[in-house]
């Protein structure tokens, strides 16, 4: 298995749940666009191994982040890769920029307060398995709807995934050549349809998905607190 290690970083989102008219991944986190954190904590784990950073970008919102990163002197290496209608297309327009077999991540853009112990649990778990998700445990009741009523589950059977996901590179951009379904709502999803058990790896609280603005002050919390 080669050394190498690619970052998909997937930032597709609006502003809209934010109540903005910045799409959420631009939104300033503790003085830096969201994203730009993002992308700064890849870039601190993994820059002393050879890795590249892709970073998918709807076509209309590519001239902004240019702008917000001359603005911000980011300067931290990575490629634009331009994204598609649906995240599955998004990932998949990536997938085909990498061409030696690696190690690919793939992270939600408006997940900024992922840990570098966690990305390379994750890494770890994928070289030796050939995949790895993070997950957190369930810790509030769970009621499944069965219209008209709905009926207790039991949350010890349930977990809540994360990213960043981790594969192998040939085994992602095989499954990856399927067609397109509406119950792919990650990568896992993706790979488990092609055939392949997932690996479960513990993920963390604090790596958050940033959605609505009580998301965004919680992250700005964390990072203060670190």
């Amino acid at each position: 298995m080669a050394a190498k290690k690619n970052v998909i970083i997937v930032a597709g989102g609006s502003g809209k749940r934010m109540q903005s008219h910045l799409p959420k991944q631009f939104l300033p986190l503790a003085g830096k666009p969201v994203l730009m954190r993002t992308i700064q904590v890849f870039y601190q784990t993994l820059h002393k191994k050879a890795f590249q950073l892709l970073l998918v970008l709807p076509e209309d919102q590519a001239e902004k982040w240019i702008e917000l990163c001359h603005q911000h002197q980011f300067n931290i290496p990575h490629k634009i890769i331009k994204g598609g209608p649906q995240r599955f297309y998004s990932v998949k327009n990536a997938l085909d920029m990498i061409k030696d077999e690696s190690l690919v991540a793939i992270h939600d853009g408006v997940r900024p307060v992922v840990s570098k112990a966690l990305i390379n649990r994750c890494f770890d778990m994928a070289e030796r398995t050939g995949n790895a998700v993070p997950v957190v445990d369930v810790s509030e009741s769970m009621r499944k709807i069965e219209k008209p009523h709905s009926i207790i589950v039991k949350r010890s059977e349930y977990v809540l995934v994360q990213t960043p996901q981790v594969f192998h590179s040939k085994l992602i951009k095989s499954a990856y050549q399927t067609d397109f379904d509406e119950k792919f709502t990650d990568d896992a999803s993706v790979l488990e349809t092609y055939g392949e058990s997932i690996n479960l790896v513990e993920g963390s609280r604090e790596n958050i998905k940033i959605t609505l603005p009580s998301d965004l002050r919680y992250a700005e919390w964390l990072i203060s607190e670190m």
